[in-house]
């Protein structure tokens, strides 16, 4: 692996189009081409480009010809790099116009951070600057800093050390990172700030962020539309946390049967509020139904309607009487201030009708006043459709790697979502590309069953393909949504892309092939190479359970990495769970991109002890590739994807795109696979998964 770098253009404004992972991206593909060619012609180019993730399917190899040849008068023109990124922008805003403008996404999670069409909207900005304010000013390093001039470029700055951010994701999900593995100093020098970063994207990632096109180096320059972009996501997740039957299992109110209920459990956060932000106007007699957060709520009708349900003694009928829009926003939002509700967005924002904080205000309005019922009967039922907490662990661990390998779908509840089979072909397409026949594949929405069952059929035969243990199941197992079966299909895939991973990597040096034994044995002689006796007999192993070990081979593969004045020794549950913690943080600022939580380690949940050992592996492998190839030792901002296609390093760009992170070809080692897939038998046992 090559160390990262920063691929700097001559021209500041051109540069700025473009994210440091998308310009490493195409400066390989250029430097390819020319190497091929000794130079690169306008003519090079139509081939090239036309097999670009961001054009494939919309234009052809002659369409780009033609656009080249329209803006270039000869082809045969020698282009340098620059005018290669040029080209690429005009093709691109070519592309788009094609498309008919950019394409809405169904999950604000789903929209990918990108630079090419970028603006920075002064009221989303100075509303994610109140939210900082409010939540971070106690605390312990920030409030130094705090509270930020919206009107000021404070908080590009401030983000540029990645305190802010690693904060803010706490603030979204409390534990999500070890504040003892944030480096917190007033000055940070520039491997202590790309920690930082890398403990930020990578824990981004682990809560449902998507980050695919933002890479550490975008983060130290500060640029706005990526970090805007990013806090969005951060805050719009936290806003949004309760909205799901576990956490408030009174949304079962708002279906009216099981079947329902299944429904709900797959929608995603934005449509659930939706949902319940309609169920209240219907009982206030609003005749129409809100569908999206902009152009239905412009005039603040449906706002006025939901208020005077939801807080009847504040309520004033000059809200719904007056005729000027400006004025009923501000009495709308008068009216949620005295129910405790704080101003995320300005009269103006609703007016123009706000997507982004038309969401958070709706989001806090539910969060202060959700006026759901506290019917025990059907909250006990509610209750009953939760999972236990391994299975709904292993749900959440499936879902956040799904969603961080970059495909199409987003993935909002595992059980529910992969039933139509479609996703499953998504992610069988990028971790073995050219593996789905997808003439025989039918996209969502799917009308008639027996294409649910079509498209799973093909995901069976293609984990067959790959020699995963599927004990007679059918498709129709995936479409039934068998919990046991979809996750240990699951697990087997995720498996499969991780050695796959480690295989290309040591193919690359000469080496062979990985299996789950090898990882096992590295990791023990690498802890064994520092003079420490420690040693595991499996993934098993209970001694794996106060975390020392990992924190000891954390610090074999980067000494300055682990903090040992914070360790404990890992003798009560309490000082395993501090361990625990630390340790998936400081993996993470190492550049391991995992999704497991402290709790696996603690209770030596096998898999994800596998993953995190592979992970960790992973990153030490790269480390040695690069100084084998004679380079400078790589950066702390290096980082290890091993379960995660999202974001591609530098060498991994040299790939089609498509290709970046994606592995296929491995021949899975049976023996050390803990999971096989077992469907119904005759006598219509319940169908299990069978540890061997």
């Amino acid at each position: 692996m090559s160390n990262t770098f920063a691929v700097n253009v001559s021209d500041p404004g051109l540069q700025s189009q473009f994210t440091q992972v998308e310009l490493r991206s195409l400066k390989s593909k250029f430097m390819t081409l020319k190497n091929q060619h000794g130079k690169v012609t306008v003519g090079d180019l139509p081939p090239v480009m036309a097999k670009l993730k961001a054009f494939t399917g919309i234009l052809t190899e002659d369409e780009v010809k033609g656009f080249l040849s329209d803006s270039h008068s000869d082809l045969s023109a020698e282009s340098d790099f620059e005018d290669f990124l040029r080209s690429y922008l005009s093709l691109h805003a070519q592309a788009t116009s094609k498309l008919g403008g950019s394409k809405n996404s169904s999950s604000f999670l789903k929209a990918t951070t990108t630079t090419l069409l970028h603006t920075i909207i002064e009221s989303e900005k100075s509303s994610y600057v109140a939210h900082i304010n409010s939540y971070l000013r106690d605390d312990p390093f920030l409030k130094q800093f705090l509270p930020l001039d919206p009107t000021s470029n404070e908080l590009f700055d401030l983000a540029k050390g990645g305190v802010l951010l690693c904060k803010l994701i706490n603030v979204a999900v409390p534990g999500t990172i070890d504040d003892r593995a944030i480096n917190t100093k007033r000055v940070l020098n520039p491997w202590e700030r790309n920690e930082n970063h890398t403990l930020c994207l990578n824990s981004a990632k682990a809560i449902g962020c998507t980050v695919v096109n933002i890479g550490t180096q975008d983060l130290v320059e500060g640029r706005p539309h990526l970090i805007l972009g990013l806090i969005s996501q951060i805050i719009k997740i936290q806003l949004l946390a309760d909205l799901n039957l576990k956490k408030t299992p009174q949304l079962v109110e708002l279906v009216d049967d099981s079947k329902d209920v299944e429904e709900l459990l797959g929608l995603a956060p934005e449509k659930i509020l939706l949902k319940w932000m309609n169920f209240h106007l219907k009982k206030a007699g609003y005749k129409k139904t809100v569908n999206n957060y902009s152009s239905d709520l412009k005039d603040g009708e449906a706002y006025a309607y939901l208020l005077n349900v939801l807080s009847p003694e504040h309520c004033t009928p000059a809200t719904l009487d007056t005729k000027d829009p400006t004025e009923r926003a501000k009495l709308i939002l008068d009216h949620a201030e005295k129910m405790n509700c704080k101003r995320y967005l300005t009269p103006k924002d609703i007016v123009e009708g706000s997507s982004n904080l038309n969401l958070a205000f709706v989001a806090q309005i539910f969060h202060e006043r959700n006026g759901l019922s506290t019917d025990h009967r059907k909250i006990s039922f509610a209750e009953m459709m939760t999972d236990d907490v391994l299975t709904s662990r292993e749900e959440r661990c499936f879902r956040l790697w799904i969603n961080s390998l970059g495909i199409d779908s987003y993935v909002n509840n595992v059980f529910e979502d992969v039933r139509s089979g479609w996703i499953l072909l998504e992610v069988l397409d990028k971790v073995s590309p050219g593996s789905v026949i997808w003439k025989h594949a039918t996209k969502p929405p799917i009308k008639m069953p027996f294409r649910k069952v079509e498209n799973c059929n093909q995901v069976i035969r293609i984990g067959k393909l790959m020699n995963f243990s599927l004990v007679n199941v059918g498709g129709n197992d995936i479409v039934q949504g068998n919990k046991k079966l979809i996750l240990a299909f699951l697990w087997q895939l995720m498996r499969f892309n991780m050695l796959q991973l480690l295989k290309n990597l040591r193919f690359r040096s000469g080496g062979k092939e990985i299996s789950d034994s090898d990882i096992l044995n590295w990791a023990n002689k690498k802890v064994r190479s520092t003079g420490r006796t420690s040693h595991v007999e499996s993934f098993k192993d209970k001694r794996l359970s106060n975390g020392l070990f990992f924190l000891e081979l954390l610090s074999a593969v980067e000494p300055r990495v682990v903090n040992w004045n914070v360790v404990t020794k890992g003798e009560s549950d309490d000082e395993k769970k501090l361990n625990a913690t630390y340790i998936v943080s400081v993996a993470r600022k190492l550049g391991c991109s995992i999704f497991l939580l402290p709790e696996d380690i603690v209770e030596v949940n096998q898999k994800m002890i596998l993953t995190l050992m592979a992970s960790i592996m992973y990153w030490s492998l790269q480390q040695q590739e690069a100084v084998e190839a004679g380079e400078s030792s790589p950066t702390p901002s290096t980082t290890s994807t091993v379960t995660t296609a999202s974001e591609p390093s530098p060498a991994s760009s040299v790939n089609d795109e498509d290709e970046i992170s994606s592995f296929s070809g491995l021949t899975i080692d049976d023996n050390a696979s803990d999971s096989s897939v077992t469907s119904r038998t005759e006598s219509d046992e319940e169908p299990q998964v069978v540890n061997e």
